[in-house]
């Protein structure tokens, strides 16, 4: 029986299969492309969008869903019988998507004050943030209590990690999402950045000279933050299925898994990050 609706926006990038089995609801992200206004996810998909984007000009922007988007989801849940909610986003210092709904959330607690909503500000992005929606939904189909389901995602957010490489930070820098990383661009014709996030901002965690000795480096990474802890990991990509296998092949030889996917991000990350893009999003269980 499932007592909590858990929320969460299209950014989370969680393959499609695991938002069914998990009755995982989500809002979509905009894409604003040569005067047209996408909806991540929604009426553009990753391979379209990717096809496009290796050969733009002109970067597109992104917006974060606005207080409505965030309202009319949470009122279609109401509508249905939810009387408890839980709306995870990505960190609050890299979009206004938290903002977004905690202004709805202000809304909701005024207009139907019986329906318990809580917001929480994930302090990270991708599969890190969509980790904690994936257990939080989980969690809720077991019965779990709001209550129990908020100190779980707390929990994970100061173990959920992110690393990831790409060919170049261009993408980061032109869309104004670069952080602690910009001391990398001075020598990005001869490395593959090594960036991640720290308290919410994207930060650099080393650099590498090729693709395979950064995969090495993010594996025994990996391997020292989760110990001999079993991890849960989630290989992220933008359009490089195969550099992505070649990480995790390298990884798992390092570490105990406990659960492993392959996602690719949705096209409003992918903006940020550019084609080439791998990574892994993990954490540590006991």
């Amino acid at each position: 029986m499932m007592n909590v609706s858990v929320v969460t926006d299209s950014c989370a990038s969680i393959p499609e299969y695991l938002l069914k089995k998990l009755q995982i609801h989500t809002v979509a992200y905009y894409i604003h492309r040569e005067g047209e206004v996408l909806r991540d996810l929604v009426n553009i998909q990753r391979e379209e969008f990717l096809r496009w984007l290796v050969n733009a000009t002109i970067l597109p922007t992104t917006a974060c869903p606005g207080p409505g988007d965030y309202l009319g989801m949470y009122k279609s849940l109401i509508k249905k019988g939810v009387g408890q909610i839980v709306s995870i986003h990505m960190t609050s210092i890299g979009s206004g998507a938290y903002q977004s709904a905690k202004t709805a959330q202000a809304m909701i607690v005024e207009q139907f004050p019986r329906v318990q909503l809580e917001v929480v500000d994930t302090l990270n992005v991708s599969l890190c943030q969509g980790w904690m929606v994936i257990e939080a939904a989980r969690a809720a189909l077991e019965g779990a209590t709001l209550n129990d389901i908020l100190g779980k995602i707390q929990r994970m957010i100061p173990i959920t990690q992110m690393i990831q490489t790409a060919d170049t930070l261009k993408y980061l820098y032109m869309g104004g999402r670069i952080g602690m990383a910009k001391r990398l661009l001075g020598s990005m014709l001869n490395i593959k950045p090594l960036i991640g996030m720290r308290n919410g901002v994207i930060a650099a965690l080393g650099q590498a000279h090729s693709r395979m000795s950064a995969y090495r480096e993010m594996a025994e990474y990996i391997a020292n933050a989760v110990g001999k802890n079993k991890v849960k990991i989630a290989y992220v990509h933008v359009g490089a299925m195969q550099e992505v296998e070649k990480l995790k092949s390298i990884t798992e030889e390092k570490l105990n898994i406990a659960e492993s996917m392959i996602a690719e991000l949705s096209p409003a990350l992918a903006i940020h990050t550019g084609p080439g893009t791998v990574g892994v999003c993990f954490y540590p269980i006991e």
